[in-house]
């Protein structure tokens, strides 16, 4: 008798067994809705510039990579802005050495409108960053320019640091990323799983209106 009731006692109440035979449920749930958040990510990432030609006070461009330098060197030169802003460039690197490794532009143009930010190193930062150059310059709309893959993201932080400003995307595409069946390149797969695990993040973190963590990684690898 005293042996039953001890282990009648030490048995979880029925209702919290219960609970225990939900976690697999609730994680099988989340994976799922992971999944499927994973696949609208990557076919809905921009296959094309949508507005190419509307003039904006300012392009922005984020390192990462030639090919977005050169598409916003390549705006300047349109008239698509008055100035160009470059964001995320490592201290010591002027203009000069940017333009050497793409293509060249007119001193003229160089010495007055191309301007450098030094401090950003991951998405966050090159919105803060922008934000700040923005407001200095007195500007009111830019045309960002960074890869496809990294638009929806820099988008989201964007607008969340400059609510007021009207940003128009210019996606750029690399080459070695390959967005179509992007899930047979493994390269491509884990850029994408990647990409769409930090935009989750932001997201959660202007839920719960976290600040910017220093635990996040720099953006990007180079590809664009």
């Amino acid at each position: 008798m005293i042996g039953r009731s001890a282990s009648r006692l030490a048995a979880p109440p029925i209702p919290a067994r219960r609970a225990w035979r939900l976690i697999p449920l609730l994680a099988a749930s989340l994976g799922m809705l992971w999944l499927a958040g994973l696949v609208w990510f990557a076919e809905t990432m921009p296959t094309e510039i949508a507005d190419p030609d509307t003039p904006t006070d300012a392009i922005v461009v984020l390192t990462g990579g030639s090919q977005r330098l050169a598409a916003g060197l390549d705006l300047l030169a349109a008239g698509r802005a008055r100035k160009l802003f470059v964001s995320g460039v490592h201290h010591g690197v002027a203009v000069g050495d940017l333009l050497r490794v793409t293509h060249a532009v007119p001193a003229t143009v160089a010495a007055c409108c191309i301007v450098l930010g030094h401090e950003a190193d991951s998405t966050i930062g090159n919105a803060l960053e922008t934000a700040a150059w923005m407001h200095k310059e007195g500007f009111a709309s830019l045309r960002l320019v960074t890869a496809s893959y990294h638009m929806r993201r820099s988008l989201f932080e964007f607008e969340r640091a400059m609510p007021g400003v009207r940003v128009i995307a210019h996606p750029v595409f690399p080459e070695r990323v390959k967005l179509t069946h992007w899930w047979e390149s493994r390269g491509t797969a884990g850029l994408v799983v990647g990409e769409y695990d930090k935009y989750l993040g932001a997201l959660l973190r202007a839920a719960f209106a976290l600040p910017p963590g220093s635990h996040e990684s720099p953006d990007d690898s180079g590809a664009a």
